[in-house]
């Protein structure tokens, strides 16, 4: 993964957590990322209350941001355009994710989808995360030579014509 991808995945996943941090504060439908990690803890350590508080706040918390970062860093495309597209499509997919994958894990649903306003909050707030992503690595990929379309299909053409004559040799 190049540097610039690392860089914008992490800075997507912090708008992400910073957003979902803020947010809760002050608007009681906000989604609740933060208790849905602490309930994917609990669940995977069955129900044992052996870390101490600030460790069931820290891992959760560390994980979104690592997980989600590694996830936003492929937002990285071919040019601008792709990579913002890439940072939305990343970004409603992860919403989508997070909206319906708690019920098939045995999680708690309520905290990203309780009502309405708490499912498009929660979408909303990744694709924010997969747009900040997309702007920081296309910021530093400005100047760097990023393969243009042109040449991605010359590219494509050649091992298209080199598999045909392999095929071909072969027949």
């Amino acid at each position: 993964m190049k540097a610039s991808s690392t860089i914008g995945g992490l800075a997507g996943a912090v708008a992400l957590t910073l957003l979902n941090e803020s947010i809760k504060k002050f608007n009681p439908n906000a989604p609740r990322r933060d208790l849905l990690g602490k309930n994917a803890l609990a669940k995977l350590m069955k129900g044992n209350d052996v870390l101490p508080q600030t460790a069931q706040k820290f891992f959760p918390l560390a994980g979104d941001l690592v997980t989600n970062s590694l996830y936003y860093g492929m937002a990285r495309g071919t040019g601008t355009g792709n990579t913002f597209l890439r940072g939305i499509l990343l970004g409603v997919t992860a919403g989508i994710g997070a909206v319906t994958l708690p019920t098939q894990v045995g999680i708690e649903e309520k905290h990203t989808n309780k009502n309405m306003e708490n499912t498009l909050m929660t979408i909303g707030w990744y694709v924010v995360g997969g747009l900040v992503a997309a702007a920081v690595i296309s910021a530093l990929d400005r100047g760097k030579k990023i393969p243009e379309d042109k040449e991605l299909e010359k590219g494509v053409r050649n091992v298209t014509k080199k598999v045909g004559q392999e095929l071909a040799q072969t027949v």
